[in-house]
């Protein structure tokens, strides 16, 4: 594959003009694509195989008219201090603004009239209207909305307190300023690690082209395949980060070839020959890890995983060819290792350099014997670990398992209302509506009985309903509404608890339990829906497909790791440790999102339950982005060992050349994910945070100080390979082995040394 790669490189170096056109022409096909492409016109949330949604599947096709899957806008009416919305004043403002409700968009399908179906709070201060809509959330259209707004908006007159729940006010979530400040922190670290504004801009420039073509494209195709607004934020969250830090490696280490003393066409194709190698094995592993989550079977969610290995794919691409093209454009710009521009002082650094270049052999260019080398603060930390190696292992494994503690009491949901922020309509309907009428009413129930072939439908679902109207947690239970076969009925449960609660899970279970003895007895299916029992079903699944999923990605990441280390020991060290950050991270995210630690500093306004799709998702992200680091560092590491430095040594020497560039690409990735921290959205602000802490754990602690401790405890034992599996595996040469054998053949090149990067 080296070798494969190095001609790759160079050839992009020499016909950087054509490879720059081919992803300008992508780019500009992309976004073209994306200007022209119709509005997603729908968003269907399906979860196959649960009861909740055989249920909407059920009443979809004998009772359409219900619109059981629409939008719906809770409008909630509070009635001046002093005065009630009964008063007949205030009544006819209500119904007059309910008939507008109504009559405001074609794609209304009904507007109930409060004081008809008896939705006014005990004390008469507080009543609702329920709008449904024919069509999904994302299907409604902004004159819909408008209209909404506009209706509601006019009610707000002599002191009426209006505010709309429900998720017809969906929106699109945004990110804010905080998103730029990531990207501003990535550019700032590339320059100091670089010291050259050029050098530093080539990675986010070809970062910014990979996210475009990745984003336009989902953009372009939503329509087509039906893909939400979420699935372009995770491509744009995961394209942009690990697009910042493949180019980063890349062109470290062809500042690190030039440094040799190489032509930059060869340090371009020695550099993608190298480093790009152990690009396309991290790109593979975040690849698996997201393809990988069609395992858990929602379409929404294997959609967001494919979306975002292709903006992945589309980096390790462009990092490939892309990368070493800009530098034939930058030429003698970009300076070799230790050498910076004048930004940082490049002319008084230039002048050191060409003094110690007098101490050099100059038949090889590599430091004369005596010349001193300062070490620089990885080469430090990491004679300290190999010196010290149980006493970081511990210290390590203590506090990253000291993290991981909440994940103990770690509860899970999908974020209704309740969690919106304090300020928004939504969440002032939500809690008007649990003061006034009680928590369980912000999300009832639906029960779905399919009486086909029972021999009196009527009495068999006013049995039901009886049944479930004395269960213990259930505040109410409505009288059957039937279909116009009337072999389908419908009965709406408000529970006593809120539709987070635990005592609400239970209610569900409780329904369905009893819902097999009536089958037993009568034939007749009963099936509890809607909202709350769908986000009970997703937790419910997603649950149960996240050990089938952590053994589908960690065995073939493991079984990839073998090929690239050539050793058992490490990448069974890399997936436990995986393992320790990944939970170190959950419970980060139960402390500030479900405890509330720190939730101020984050902008977290309401806790609650932690994002039902939060674990698998981590698993499957952090575990790829965490192979990144492992890749990168360890490749280092055995290059040095295959090199016939003792295993202890070539700890050493991998840190010396790879901690600063690895320290530098977690930061900036740190950066990124952190910028999404400020999304006015809170599934996609959990996401952004729990990342962030997920790649402080994994590149800091387990990467930079677990990593070596064990791999100086285990010694030679660490590369051990078993001579069957040894024969049986192909040598993809990451180390870039045959690119040192054609030079030894050549001989001019002579033998190289690692540099510092």
């Amino acid at each position: 594959m080296a070798t494969f790669l190095y001609k790759l490189g160079r050839l992009a170096f020499r016909r950087r003009h054509f490879v720059a056109l081919i992803w300008v022409a992508l780019l500009t096909l992309a976004g073209v694509g994306a200007a022209s492409a119709p509005t997603a016109a729908s968003n269907s949330f399906s979860i196959p195989g649960t009861e909740a949604q055989r249920a909407f599947d059920l009443l979809e096709k004998r009772a359409p008219d219900a619109s059981a899957d629409g939008a719906s806008a809770r409008v909630v009416f509070k009635a001046p201090d002093g005065e009630k919305v009964t008063d007949p004043a205030r009544k006819a403002g209500i119904q007059k603004t309910v008939a507008a409700l109504r009559s405001g968009s074609d794609q209304v399908a009904a507007a109930a009239d409060p004081f008809e179906v008896k939705a006014v709070s005990k004390d008469g201060t507080t009543a609702y209207a329920s709008v449904t809509y024919e069509v999904s959330s994302m299907e409604l259209t902004d004159d819909s909305r408008d209209a909404l707004e506009r209706t509601t908006d006019k009610a707000r007159t002599g002191g009426m307190t209006v505010e709309v729940g429900g998720d017809a006010l969906q929106a699109m979530p945004h990110t804010g300023a905080t998103e730029i400040i990531g990207i501003a922190v990535a550019a700032v670290v590339l320059v100091i690690t670089f010291g050259s504004l050029v050098a530093a801009g080539l990675p986010l420039l070809t970062a910014l082209i990979g996210v475009g073509i990745g984003v336009s494209s989902i953009a372009a195709l939503a329509d087509a395949l039906d893909l939400g607004t979420t699935t372009s934020t995770l491509a744009m969250m995961i394209g942009l980060a690990v697009g910042i830090d493949y180019a980063l490696f890349i062109v470290s280490r062809y500042r690190a070839e030039l440094a040799e003393g190489r032509e930059r066409e060869d340090a371009a194709g020695r550099a993608v020959g190298t480093a790009g190698s152990a690009v396309v094995f991290a790109g593979l592993t975040v690849v698996i890890a997201l393809v990988g989550l069609a395992v858990v079977n929602i379409p929404m969610l294997t959609k967001m995983g494919v979306a975002a290995a292709g903006t992945v794919a589309i980096a390790v691409l462009i990092a490939l060819t892309m990368i070493p093209a800009l530098l034939g454009y930058a030429g003698g710009k970009v300076k070799p290792t230790g050498e910076k521009g004048r930004l940082l002082g490049g002319r008084k650094r230039a002048a050191k350099t060409a003094g110690a270049a007098t101490a050099q052999n100059p038949a090889t260019g590599n430091p004369a014997t005596g010349s001193p080398v300062k070490e620089n603060l990885g080469t430090r930390w990491a004679r300290f670990v190999v010196r010290r190696p149980v006493a970081v292992l511990l210290l390590g494994v203590i506090g990253l398992g000291a993290a991981a503690v909440p994940v103990g009491q770690l509860e899970l949901g999908l974020p209704d209302d309740g969690a919106q922020p304090t300020s928004t309509t939504q969440r002032k309907a939500y809690d008007l509506i649990a003061d006034d009428f009680g928590p369980g009413f912000n999300g009832p129930l639906m029960t779905v009985t399919d009486l086909k072939g029972v021999d009196d439908p009527k009495a068999e679902a006013a049995a039901v309903q009886k049944k479930i109207a004395g269960m213990d947690d259930v505040l109410s239970a409505s009288p059957p509404q039937f279909n116009k076969a009337g072999d389908t009925a419908m009965i709406t449960v408000v529970p006593s608890s809120k539709p987070s609660g635990t005592e609400t899970e239970n209610l569900v279970h409780a329904i369905r339990d009893e819902a097999k003895d009536v089958r037993a007895d009568s034939g007749a299916d009963v099936m509890v829906t809607g909202t709350t029992a769908m986000n009970i079903d997703v937790s419910q699944k997603l649950n149960d497909a996240l050990l089938p999923y952590l053994a589908l990605v960690v065995g073939l990441a493991f079984l990839l790791l073998i090929v690239v280390f050539r050793s058992v020991l490490v990448p069974l060290k890399a997936a436990l440790g995986f393992l320790l950050s990944v939970l170190a991270a959950l419970g980060a995210v139960v402390a500030v999102f479900q405890w509330g630690w720190l939730g101020s500093l984050f902008g977290v306004e309401q806790t609650g339950p932690i994002m039902s799709m939060m674990p698998i998702f981590m698993v499957g992200v952090v575990f790829g982005l965490a192979m990144d680091y492992e890749v990168f560092l360890v490749t280092r590491m055995r290059e040095a060992y295959v090199h016939g430095e003792s295993p202890q040594e070539a700890i050493v020497t991998g840190f010396k050349h790879g901690a600063r560039v690895v320290s530098a690409a977690a930061v900036i990735m740190i950066a990124v994910f952190a910028g999404f921290i400020g999304s006015s959205e809170q599934m996609v602000k959990m996401i952004g945070f729990g990342l962030a802490i997920a790649v402080f754990f994994d590149a800091f602690i387990v990467r930079m100080a677990l990593v070596p401790a064990v791999l100086a405890l285990l010694g030679r034992r660490a590369w051990w390979l078993p001579k069957w599996l040894d024969r049986a595996l192909p040598n993809v040469d990451v180390e870039g082995e045959g690119l040192r054998d054609a030079a030894g053949r050549g001989g001019p090149e002579g033998r190289r040394e690692l540099v510092n990067v």
